[in-house]
């Protein structure tokens, strides 16, 4: 027996194919069918990765009963929110808003309308810890609905407009150089003197904030913040390589530690964090060469290449939670935990346990649950012993015999576009050229699969392009990454594509005040429209768009793309000193514009000769966070910072730039690093 979600293209929705809930997904015809019947809906939201959303899916809506309860009084909707952030945005506002919390599995009852009325996270199969079950839910939310549902349609109403009049912010302002030792100071009071990261448990890689304090640390400020914003960051990104929430065999981090010190994390891998993180970790290489960090890079690309790439040449969504344990039942972090026992099985040699025991902190009674630990490399050193890779190996091995994780293998635009971006500039920062060409690769299957008919598409899976138009999110990201391939492969077609992309972006998202919404204005139309300026797991699109429109001007020179950048960070500025944590790359943004500028810098010679190379490699090493570096011939086509730039004596020349105004050309390197640090501040 299958329902309707046996025809869809997401890994989450069709694990709930064969439940016996006769759902549907986020359509017209659902809504329809709910005003037709005049029943409540019952939204449910979740994503392929989410260990309590398979609970939640075992415990409810694979039961018979349960499900007939579903079906005789709801019109069932499954929503993978990594398909539609549109719905889950506007919902998951208004569950925080009724409950004050949010968090998936997702479970809202809307009218036919659909306004919310009743929202929740995850409902057990039985009453538990004060929480009703799932059962008891569904028939309160019948019965009322039986008995009182004009009054439910007018309080739902309420809610919708109380929402939308609540969405409405004034954030717009300024923020200057002056202003950055506040927002430092507001940071360090959230920030983890021990740890490492922001707040307690549970802790999340605070990756856009990190970007914002990496550009930060270079900045002209006080050397008080320059020092601070630099302890913070790179303290941050060590903790999280040396803890558990990083998987020390196949490189890759979890999406977030369950406890404060990066020890125990929820294990689901997801493409986002790693590509940002992959950023973030090449931002702190370029300034402190540690060897740690550029190991990070290294795993990290490995695992993408490895693990995530799909068969397209782009990169999967996530990695499960859960995998079989030895008895067969699905168990979250069944694939990276480890006893002693296990050690012992596969390393077969005492001082190889005791180095592993030791340094990897694999205790009696398990850092993690039932007695198994995960694996932690808190001493820098212990990379460096030459013991460590031949265990990391037979670990790795022995690990590989266990069931793997599940892999959600659907494309998500807005995410590739970060792994494209640091993949890119990883491969040209630390000379892998297999790295650049498979991000194009990887680049190629986005243009190609989802560029429908001038318009993004915001997913695909096995070769066939989703239905959902693509977010903000989706249009910057992507554009901001195809920015990169034109500088490092020296294809101007990629600078082009961005600008068709940005194109859409301006016609189709641009906001009253400046700033841009999360959907299209032909998109379509739920109870509000989403606009949320703030970064959380995720940068938004508003912050997305700034960046974008900021690279792509800096490429092209155009002064009318800086001016939308600006504006667009204008929209929100106020956000940088109330809540920097969620306005981390809006606050990398205003670092670069008002105290580290970034440099246009061309290098005029031939792409194949060793001494251009050398420049322009040297140039991406020390070059300002959001600076732009292009490498060709004189005049190369389609190449405007190339344009009218000659070589000196036929030798390699750069031209080093600020603001669309340009230094005078040398052809020395240390002649090139000398004009970067004389830039204007």
């Amino acid at each position: 027996m299958v329902n309707r979600l046996a025809g869809a293209t997401s890994p989450y929705l069709l694990q709930h194919a064969h439940n016996p809930v006769d759902w549907w997904e986020w359509t017209d015809e659902a809504l329809a069918e709910a005003r037709r019947r005049d029943v409540p809906i019952l939204l449910s939201v979740g994503y392929a990765a989410c260990h309590w959303c398979h609970v939640m899916a075992h415990e409810s809506f694979e039961d018979l009963p349960t499900a007939t309860k579903i079906n005789t009084n709801f019109v069932p909707i499954k929503v993978d929110r990594e398909e539609r952030p549109d719905v889950d945005a506007v919902y998951m506002q208004a569950t925080q808003a009724m409950t004050g919390q949010g968090g998936w599995p997702m479970t809202v009852f809307l009218t036919p309308d659909g306004d919310p009325f009743q929202a929740g996270t995850y409902y057990p199969k039985q009453p538990l810890h004060g929480l009703p079950s799932f059962g008891q839910v569904l028939d309160a939310v019948a019965e009322a609905w039986s008995e009182r549902r004009d009054d439910i349609r007018s309080g739902a109403a309420d809610i919708t407009r109380r929402l939308s009049e609540g969405a409405v912010a004034d954030i717009a302002g300024s923020v200057g150089r002056d202003d950055l030792g506040t927002v430092l100071d507001t940071l360090i009071g959230d920030y983890d003197q021990q740890h490492g990261g922001f707040g307690g448990a549970p802790k999340f890689p605070p990756s856009t904030v990190l970007e914002g304090l990496l550009r930060l640390s270079v900045s002209n400020v006080e050397d008080r913040v320059r020092d601070q914003a630099r302890f913070i960051a790179h303290e941050t990104l060590m903790a999280m390589a040396s803890g558990g929430i990083y998987d020390q065999l196949a490189g890759g981090f979890a999406r977030y530690s369950v406890d404060s010190g990066w020890v125990v994390p929820h294990f689901e891998k997801m493409l986002y964090d790693n590509g940002l993180l992959l950023g973030l970790y090449l931002h702190d290489w370029r300034l402190t060469r540690h060897p740690r960090i550029e190991s990070v890079i290294n795993q990290t690309v490995e695992w993408l290449l490895w693990e995530m790439i799909t068969e397209q040449g782009a990169f999967a969504a996530s990695l499960d939670a859960d995998s079989p344990g030895p008895d067969g039942t699905l168990t979250e972090g069944a694939y990276y935990l480890w006893d002693r026992s296990d050690l012992e099985a596969a390393l077969g040699d005492q001082e190889l346990l005791d180095f592993t025991v030791d340094r990897c902190r694999v205790t009696e009674a398990g850092t993690a649950d039932d007695g198994r630990s995960t694996l932690q490399l808190r001493d820098p050193d212990a990379e460096q012993d030459p013991r460590w890779s031949g265990i990391r190996r037979l670990l790795a091995t022995a690990r590989g015999n266990r069931s793997r994780p599940a892999r959600d293998d659907k494309i998500i635009a807005a995410w590739n576009g970060l792994v494209i971006d640091a993949l890119a500039f990883a491969g040209a920062l630390l000379q892998r050229p297999d790295w650049v060409t498979a991000a194009v690769r990887a680049a190629t299957a986005i243009w190609e699969l989802h560029w429908v008919d001038g318009r993004l598409r915001r997913t695909s899976r096995d070769g066939v392009v989703g239905r959902t138009d693509g977010n903000a999110d989706d249009y910057a990201l992507v554009a901001l990454a195809f920015v990169r391939l034109a500088e490092v492969t020296g294809d101007p077609i990629w600078a082009r594509r961005s600008r068709r992309l940005l194109t859409v972006l301006a016609d189709h998202f641009d906001a009253p005040d400046g700033g841009f919404y999360d959907t299209a204005d032909d998109a379509e139309s739920l109870i509000n429209r989403p606009k949320d300026p703030t970064d959380n797991a995720t940068p938004s699109g508003l912050s997305s768009a700034v960046h974008a429109f900021a690279r792509l001007a800096a490429y092209s020179g155009e002064l009318d793309l800086a001016a939308r950048s600006e504006r667009a960070a204008g929209s929100a500025a106020r956000l940088v000193t109330a809540a920097p944590r969620f306005a981390g790359w809006l606050l990398a943004d205003v670092v670069t514009r008002t105290a580290v500028p970034a440099a246009e810098i061309a290098v005029v010679g031939d792409p194949d000769d060793p001494p251009a190379r050398s420049m322009a490699d040297r140039a991406r090493r020390v070059a300002p966070a959001g600076s732009v570096v292009v490498l060709g011939r004189p005049d190369a086509d389609g190449v405007p910072l190339l344009a009218g730039r000659t070589m000196i004596d036929g030798k390699p020349t750069a031209y080093v730039c600020h603001g669309f105004v340009c230094r005078l050309p040398v052809t020395d390197e240390e002649a090139m690093l000398a004009e970067l640090s004389n830039l204007p501040r």
